[in-house]
């Protein structure tokens, strides 16, 4: 586990806000983590670990998950406000520039912040786009906000392994039991739990509460920056073909498919560190 910080902000409705503060270069843009939509800051920490020193990597938890506070109103689990709770950080830490990393959702609101106007010197868009493929909405329609408990981590586990072996199919139970470390945490009464608040899945039911209204014109707002676009190659998210689509789209882009993976890789796949290094290369103001 990489050395880090934990530090927090206020979100403008008074929610207290976490994220994983990892040292590094200060005089380079900031690396920003965005996870996916039912995960924390910890998915990134073995990314983190790589970076190690060589840039400052914030690593958030939007609302709702992890050490975030959760939101009193459910509504508000919308890409808009995470937009906007990034947005407070940003001001807070006097922060202009920033390599965003953005992982499902958190590449939706990585191409918001550029739309907004967010000083985005290059990003990685993790098994995501401005089109998300039905069969993947519906799969994750179907388990998000479904609480489940387990007794110990191995059944937490293996009970990752059972819903998801055919996104990683060449996962051994070591990994698995890293994973459930990542999404589930111990409650006060002694069960393995989802980190995150069940209610997120209130406003997901509802189309078009998991993007924003129009997906391409935001993707258009990184045109000019450096964007690594990485694909599952079993990805049931992100089609080849908007892939593809995205890049052509892109002044700077380059795409990277992961083979044997679905949604989403988890960035410390081999053959994404070359291009994750030429990314950070070439964002560097």
């Amino acid at each position: 586990m990489a050395a880090f910080e934990d530090c927090y902000w206020m979100s403008a409705d008074g929610l207290k806000l976490h994220y994983r503060l990892y040292p590094g270069d200060t005089a380079l843009p900031p690396v920003l983590c965005l996870p996916g939509l039912t995960r924390n800051a910890r998915d990134y920490d073995a990314f983190a670990a790589r970076l190690a020193g060589r840039r400052q990597v914030i690593a958030v938890d939007f609302r709702g998950r992890g050490k975030s506070e959760h939101a009193k109103d459910p509504m508000t689990y919308v890409p808009a406000t995470y937009v906007a709770d990034v947005q407070a950080l940003l001001a807070e830490r006097g922060i202009a520039r920033v390599v965003a990393i953005g992982t499902s959702l958190g590449g939706i609101v990585t191409m918001l912040l550029a739309q907004a106007g967010a000083g985005i010197a290059g990003a990685l868009l993790n098994d995501v786009g401005p089109e998300i493929e039905p069969a993947g909405i519906s799969r994750i329609r179907g388990y998000v906000g479904k609480g489940s408990s387990c007794p110990t981590w191995m059944h937490a586990a293996r009970t990752l392994a059972d819903a998801n072996g055919d996104v990683y199919p060449d996962w051994q139970i070591e990994d698995w039991l890293a994973m459930a470390k990542r999404v589930y945490r111990l409650n006060s009464g002694g069960r393995i739990v989802l980190d995150y608040d069940l209610k997120i899945a209130e406003p997901f039911r509802t189309p078009g509460n998991e993007t924003g209204p129009d997906m391409w014109a935001a993707l258009s707002a990184l045109r000019d920056v450096p964007v690594l676009i990485v694909r599952g190659g079993r990805s049931d998210v992100l089609a080849q073909a908007v892939a593809e689509r995205m890049l052509a789209a892109l002044d700077r882009g380059e795409l990277v498919t992961v083979p044997g993976v679905g949604h989403a890789p988890m960035l410390t796949e081999e053959a994404l560190h070359d291009p994750i290094d030429r990314l950070l290369e070439r964002a560097t103001a």
